[in-house]
């Protein structure tokens, strides 16, 4: 992907990767448990990690092949039902459904997602937030490494507190990846909410 596909999403080079860190090599699943075998608690530890060596990969969808398909982002705050985004279907129309958010309220960032084939290093939540066009926000979280499940597994954000007042009210856009220690863009999309006084 060009440097300039990457600026149009609000992404950059820094986002995805710290220059100064260097990844593991990567690993498949049968070399990770080929080693130190005769290291009993290590090789509990792996499988209690990986699951029992797998005679077969893991393969939830034969059809995709990536190893991570992220499937939701949900604005999750207590006491209210998840606010979702399907991740599988148009991005192109993600910017349509708006979040309305109240201002000032607790919230937290929850990405589901299936790891399938390999196991994933280093999966890491990039999120840019925009107001007219000018960045006010910037999120990363390094989510971690992850194995290959039939289960959809998920990652969520610390809490984040919503701006508040009137200057706080209106309409943001906001550029989210998914990446990892391998500079792999797994998804990246954009979204839409709305800063209220109250929730409608």
């Amino acid at each position: 992907m060009s440097a300039e596909s990457h600026a149009e999403h609000g992404i950059h080079d820094e986002d995805i990767h710290d220059s100064t860190y260097q990844p593991p090599p990567e690993k498949t699943i049968e070399e990770i448990m080929a080693v130190d075998q005769e290291d009993e608690s290590l090789r509990r530890y792996k499988e209690a990690l990986l699951g029992p060596a797998q005679a077969e990969k893991i393969i939830v969808d034969a059809n995709d092949q990536r190893k991570v398909i992220v499937k939701k982002l949900a604005l999750v705050v207590e006491g209210r039902d998840d606010m979702e985004l399907d991740l599988t279907g148009d991005l192109s129309q993600l910017k349509k459904q708006v979040f309305v958010i109240k201002e000032g309220v607790h919230y937290k960032v929850r990405i589901d997602f299936i790891v399938q084939r390999e196991i994933v290093h280093g999966l890491k939540y990039v999120q840019k937030t925009y107001r007219l066009g000018v960045p006010v926000d910037k999120m990363t979280h390094m989510v971690g490494s992850y194995p290959p499940k039939k289960e959809i597994q998920f990652y969520l954000t610390p809490s984040e507190e919503a701006p508040a007042g009137l200057m706080a009210r209106g309409t943001y856009s906001v550029a989210s990846l998914f990446t990892d220690d391998d500079k792999h863009i797994h998804l990246k999309w954009d979204w839409t909410f709305e800063i209220k006084k109250d929730w409608e």
